[in-house]
């Protein structure tokens, strides 16, 4: 039997600082560089999350393409929504505590808006993923501890369900990487559907 090979054409960017989706991409053998965008995020008018997320994604990986516009470029945006709100990353413990009590026994949503583009080949690729994620009932003691580990404050939400926020998750529908920041499985399949990915039985090497 042949052996089967994933092979990496052109040059890949994510227009992001995360390190959540840098290690999601790395995990998918993905050979990338990152270039955060500064995109300025208050300059984009909150109506709905789905809308709100694309919005923001693609403007982060068109201002990186347009640096580099042979490059296909990566950008993406994660909001955590609960009955109407957003929750950000919170300023410290006592709004990471209100965070907690309030996702706590509940169901939210976890947006994610991804963009990937290509301006030389005039190829842009922009899309929401949606994923229900419910929590346990948090008793006081179990927010208490969780707070004061530190892992709440550069997380949408106050949580992290890939670290030790895990135990706050009951049950999940829909895309775990998604919920973790980046939907890789969408992604992935779009790069293959644009041959910056191939998988075949030729001989080769992942590069970048």
């Amino acid at each position: 039997m042949p052996m089967v090979h994933k092979t990496q054409q052109g040059r890949l960017i994510l227009a992001s600082k995360s390190p959540r989706r840098r290690y999601l991409l790395t995990q998918a053998g993905l050979k990338f560089e990152v270039i955060p965008s500064d995109f300025d995020e208050s300059a984009i008018e909150f109506k709905e999350p789905g809308g709100y997320v694309r919005t923001l994604s693609r403007a982060k990986a068109e201002d990186i393409a347009s640096k580099h516009p042979h490059s296909w470029v990566i950008g993406a945006d994660t909001i955590v929504f609960i009955n109407g709100e957003v929750l950000g990353k919170p300023r410290g413990r006592d709004a990471a505590r209100t965070m907690l009590t309030h996702l706590s026994g509940q169901t939210h949503q976890v947006y994610t808006g991804f963009t990937i583009c290509c301006l030389e080949k005039g190829k842009t690729m922009t899309e929401t993923a949606c994923t229900d994620v419910t929590f346990k009932t948090l008793s006081d003691d179990e927010i208490e501890w969780y707070i004061h580990t530190d892992e709440p404050f550069d997380k949408a939400g106050a949580y992290a369900i890939q670290g030790l926020g895990t135990f706050l998750v009951k049950r999940i529908n829909g895309s775990y990487t998604n919920v973790v920041g980046l939907p890789v499985c969408e992604v992935i399949e779009y790069l293959i559907k644009e041959r910056v990915l191939q998988i075949n039985d030729s001989a080769g090497q992942l590069t970048g």
